[in-house]
């Protein structure tokens, strides 16, 4: 069909998101971005009692964050957000809209009705949209579409195909074997992707004989771009892990070879290295939800908590490095947020708390059993409902 014949009719309220994330303006910026990474959203509206004060998105994330004192996450989403944003009316056409975009140099919109926000709209939005709607058109119109469009379902089907083999040969090259074996350390996994590419990461290394270390990490968003992201940081880990026993170190090399890679995505992980003859656990963090130490012989749970920036954001970010003691009978729980943001048929999230009350009350057994309950725990907590990220569990005992 010649441009001259495709129909203006596609207006911004078609194509705009109706219900989008507003956020206080006092908000943790780390809450405000775990928050979009959870929704699969580039943007959130800043404000309280439906007014708009400003919008946060990817962009100020980018912009600020190189710059950034420490401790920055704990910083008001207000202190970096866009102040006073343009809006645009739900009635502008598909054009004018694209064309506001480019003119302001921004991704996002807020779209304002009668002085009342009523939506959002993306430069993906409008593309996607419009797409859409000039398939449908010619779809209609022509008969030839439907042959192609059968083919191109058979391609995409077959594409599906090709996906689960590759899913399945780059899990083998991503993942790990079977875990090392040490007689001070059992190991147990359960490892579940969302798609057949997850951007769920673990592994295992074992720098010199008196060591042995462990990574769990978690690239954002899902399928290949989420997977190519973890291969990346494989192939760094695998590298660094023999460089260094010390974990922020190993933390500093990775977030130095994922610079520019990531393509504005962001990694989180922890690594922890376990002194085999100290039964010392030496471990540091970025940005990834803090493993729990069970803690056998008081009988309570403790979170593996230090501070880091997620891997691939900040150049020459510092990784702060903890220790703990762990006794036999101890045990380690590593998980990703698949794991604490899985939600039941009511919505509400699995949570940290529940988490710690699993692994507290699943009483005695070795590493298998343990991760065996946590995972009942889990799926109980689900009854039915389908997981919205790829989960993994890493759990270890400490034997005598």
């Amino acid at each position: 069909m010649p441009p001259a014949d495709l129909p203006n009719d596609l207006r911004v309220r078609q194509v705009m998101a109706t219900a989008p994330i507003m956020v206080p303006p006092d908000e943790p910026l780390q809450e405000v971005i775990r928050r979009m990474a959870r929704h699969r959203i580039g943007a959130v509206l800043v404000g309280e009692g439906g007014a708009v004060e400003g919008i946060f998105t990817e962009r100020d994330l980018l912009r600020v964050a190189p710059d950034a004192p420490h401790g920055w996450r704990q910083r008001r989403v207000a202190d970096w957000m866009t102040r006073y944003p343009h809006t645009i009316s739900p009635d502008t056409s598909w054009e004018e809209a694209v064309a506001l975009l480019e003119r302001l140099h921004v991704r996002h919109l807020p779209v304002v009705e009668d002085g009342r926000t009523v939506g959002i709209v993306s430069a993906r939005d409008l593309i996607a949209h419009r797409t859409e709607h000039l398939n449908r058109l010619v779809e209609d119109r022509t008969r030839e579409l439907e042959v192609r469009t059968g083919q191109l379902l058979e391609r995409d089907r077959q594409t599906q195909r090709d996906l689960l083999v590759a899913g399945r040969l780059m899990q083998r090259l991503l993942l790990p074997g079977a875990p090392p074996d040490c007689p001070e350390l059992a190991w147990a996994v359960d490892y579940r992707p969302l798609d057949p590419l997850g951007g769920d990461y673990y592994d295992f290394a074992q720098p010199d004989g008196k060591h042995l270390a462990v990574l769990i990490a978690d690239a954002s968003g899902h399928s290949i771009p989420a997977a190519m992201v973890a291969i990346m940081a494989r192939l760094a880990f695998a590298e660094a892990s023999l460089r260094s026993i010390h974990p922020g170190e190993v933390l500093t090399a990775l977030n130095g070879r994922l610079q520019g890679l990531a393509d504005e995505r962001f990694v989180s992980a922890f690594y922890g290295v376990f002194d085999r003859v100290q039964h010392r656990l030496t471990f540091a963090n970025a940005g990834h939800p803090p493993p729990l130490h069970y803690d056998s012989r008081r009988g309570v749970c403790r979170p593996l908590d230090s501070r880091g920036m997620l891997l691939g954001v900040v150049p020459d970010s510092a990784y702060e490095e903890k220790c703990v003691e762990l006794a036999p009978g101890d045990r380690l729980c590593l998980y990703t947020d698949g794991v604490t943001e899985s939600r039941n048929p009511d919505g509400t999230q699995f949570g940290f708390s529940r988490l710690e009350q699993a692994l507290v009350g699943v009483g005695r057994g070795g590493a298998g059993a343990v991760l065996g309950r946590l995972v009942a725990s889990l799926t109980s907590f689900r009854n039915g409902r389908p997981a919205e990220d790829d989960v993994t569990l890493v759990v270890a005992e400490v034997r005598a």
